[in-house]
């Protein structure tokens, strides 16, 4: 749960980051329309994602590890549940 967290709250910042930019830079040489503020969120959307494959690598890794070891727990708990109800016929 906490590298989840962590990786969201990462890829948040990144974000708001990449938005904060685009943000400034659309102060300087932009209007300000409806339509230029729905680019630089789409813009930010996608500097961040790409941002992250390279800049989150790490946190990414240790969410996959940590949802393969809950999925792994949670297969346990359902063949222990499945051989407990063969046993008790």
């Amino acid at each position: 749960m906490r590298s989840f967290v962590a990786y969201t709250l990462a890829r948040l910042g990144l974000f708001l980051g990449a938005f904060g930019v685009l943000w400034a830079v659309g102060q300087l040489f932009w209007a300000r329309t409806t339509a230029n503020l729905l680019w630089m969120v789409l813009v930010a959307l996608v500097v961040s994602a790409l941002a992250s494959l390279v800049l989150l690598r790490g946190l990414r890794d240790a969410l996959a590890r940590d949802i393969a070891a809950r999925a792994e727990r949670m297969s346990g708990r359902l063949e222990a549940a499945r051989t407990k109800e063969d046993t008790d016929d």
